[in-house]
């Protein structure tokens, strides 16, 4: 997996991961350990936020949408001349231990890239990249014996098996202090980033999570189509507003006997317009499950109907992950698929299968065509950092302002440094765009320093604009749908037999057989009630009495 194309993952996952609260498995902490936040104990702990004064001009501004809702700026090419984000060296000569995920190689040991970063940092952090692919059991072994770096990345979708909110206060440094209101204008890269990502590091009323990765449009995802192939055959998916036209663009694109059929597996990223929540919905005061709706039957209905019509790719149906392969060749042209899909990577692959490649995605529409569009949030950031308790305040300080200057904007001199080392080194410039040369391509891994701090996300595809423009015009065409679920952002332990029973392994089991033409509708409905009767009936009482009743629904 290629630098981009993993950044571009990252954020996909943290979208989707952070469209259910943020979960810790319970413990025996006490007090406020590892518990909700309280409202007014989550605003006192929050960073002031401050915008950017040193950022790059966007070639495309953000467009603001509801509370907490934003585009992501976009940039048409890289500064020629990389502005400086920081002023001063921000370590003391301190030394330092970090752990983050890995999804590659390792890169070698003290090799030139991290020797200049040690030399531009000012200090000595020895970051030591996991394996990625097993994070979730490696970090429990060093919690357990208590061995934690000064510094280390806990993804939020690990939460659960970390156990995030016992760790805080206890083997993680409480940052509030530092970081809370104006604290944090001694920080003013950190100051930048959106309120609701420092919301996803907050625990019991304190603050403890650095945020990297953050966006102010953060989704699960959307539904793309081939937009050459549409629009060759004088299609315009802006005329699409409603699943009954949905579904005859799948009677007009699926062509067997060529190979050829309109839809992937859609459920995933489709199911909601049908009026159903995420999860959860408050309705008069009143907790309900999306189980618990005749909208999400409907969901699982006409997508049970796409798929008997024969317009479904009978590999999605079987459960082939190749759905890449498939929409580059042409051989399915819908499908559902996180944000970080639209990318550089995605463009290059696409048009080396097929020269007029194009991507492009459905606006956010209700499924009658009537209703208001609603395209939920996931929470601000998934990839939080966070020091180690047994720092003193003078090492906090010293890590705080190496975070402070890995947060810096997005083509600034500290930026270029971190994300593609040292020019002439570690990367050239071709056509203007850094380019990785051979020690570059050795040396230089996006998820080690960006993973302890980082700049809010951007678009930006060097070399491919019109894939910014696209994927810049569909954001701002779809903020104002852009609606939080309640829960969002929230932070709470949960009991292992609770977060089981929310699991709902076996309803969501039937959900996907019944839709994709293996079960009856009757069949989802049975195990829907029997699920509601049992583990679904504590879940709703543990959720009323523990989460709602304490904390509100964060809404």
């Amino acid at each position: 997996m290629n630098r981009r194309s993993f950044l571009s993952t990252a954020a996909t996952v943290a979208g989707a991961a952070a469209t259910a609260p943020l979960l810790s498995a319970c413990g025996g902490g006490s007090g406020k350990k590892g518990t909700a936040n309280t409202k007014d104990g989550l605003k006192a702990a929050l960073p002031t936020h401050v915008p950017s004064s040193t950022a790059v001009k966007p070639d495309i501004a953000s467009v603001p949408g509801g509370p907490d809702a934003a585009t992501d700026p976009a940039y048409l090419s890289y500064p020629v001349n990389p502005p400086s984000g920081v002023s001063g060296v921000p370590g003391k000569g301190g030394s330092y231990t970090a752990v983050t995920p890995l999804w590659g190689t390792n890169p070698p040991v003290d090799n030139s890239f991290y020797q200049a970063m040690t030399k531009a940092l000012g200090c000595e952090l020895s970051v030591k990249p996991a394996d990625g692919n097993h994070y979730d059991t490696i970090v429990p072994t060093m919690t357990a014996a208590k061995k934690l770096p000064d510094w280390i990345c806990l993804p939020s979708w690990w939460s659960p098996n970390f156990n995030t909110g016992e760790l805080a206060n206890t083997q993680l440094a409480d940052l509030t202090s530092y970081l809370s209101g104006d604290n944090i204008r001694k920080y003013p890269n950190l100051a930048a980033l959106p309120t609701g990502a420092w919301q996803i590091g907050a625990w019991g009323d304190k603050l403890y999570g650095i945020p990297s990765f953050s966006s102010n449009f953060s989704i699960a995802g959307v539904i793309y189509h081939r937009r050459d192939i549409l629009e060759a055959r004088g299609i315009s998916a802006e005329d699409v507003k409603s699943a009954a036209d949905l579904a005859n663009l799948g009677k007009e694109l699926t062509d067997a006997k060529r190979g050829v059929w309109a839809f992937e597996d859609v459920f995933t990223y489709f199911f909601t317009a049908f009026g159903c929540p995420q999860k959860w919905k408050i309705d008069n005061g009143r907790l309900v499950h999306l189980f618990e709706t005749p909208e999400f039957l409907e969901a699982v209905d006409w997508h049970a109907k796409l798929t008997a019509a024969g317009y479904v790719h009978p590999d999605a149906l079987a459960g082939d992950s190749k759905s890449g392969s498939r929409f580059y060749s042409g051989k399915a042209l819908i499908g559902g698929g996180g944000p970080g899909a639209w990318n550089l990577a995605d463009h290059q692959a696409g048009t080396a299968a097929d020269p007029n490649y194009r991507r492009g995605a459905f606006n956010t529409f209700a499924a009658d065509g009537k209703g208001k569009p609603v395209l939920y949030m996931g929470s601000a950031t998934g990839i939080l950092s966070y020091l180690n308790a047994d720092l003193k305040p003078a090492q906090i300080e010293e890590l705080l302002s190496v975070a402070n200057y890995l947060a810096a904007p997005y083509g600034t001199a500290e930026f270029t440094l971190i994300n593609y080392g040292v020019e002439g080194v570690h990367h050239n410039r071709v056509n203007g765009v850094p380019t990785f040369t051979d020690e570059g391509q050795k040396c230089v891994q996006a998820q080690t320093y960006p993973f302890l701090a980082a700049p809010a996300a951007v678009v930006s595809n060097p070399g491919a604009d019109l894939v910014t423009k696209d994927y810049s015009a569909w954001q701002a065409a779809n903020v104002q749908a852009l609606t939080k679920p309640p829960f969002w952002g929230m932070n709470y332990t949960m009991p292992q037999a609770i977060a089981t029973a929310e699991a709902a392994q076996s309803v969501n089991d039937i959900v996907r057989d019944c839709y994709r033409g293996k079960k009856k509708l009757s069949e989802l409905q049975d195990v829907i009630a029997s699920w509601r009767n049992g583990p679904g009936d504590r879940l709703k009482k543990w959720m009323t009495e523990n989460v709602i009743d304490k904390y509100g629904t964060g809404q």
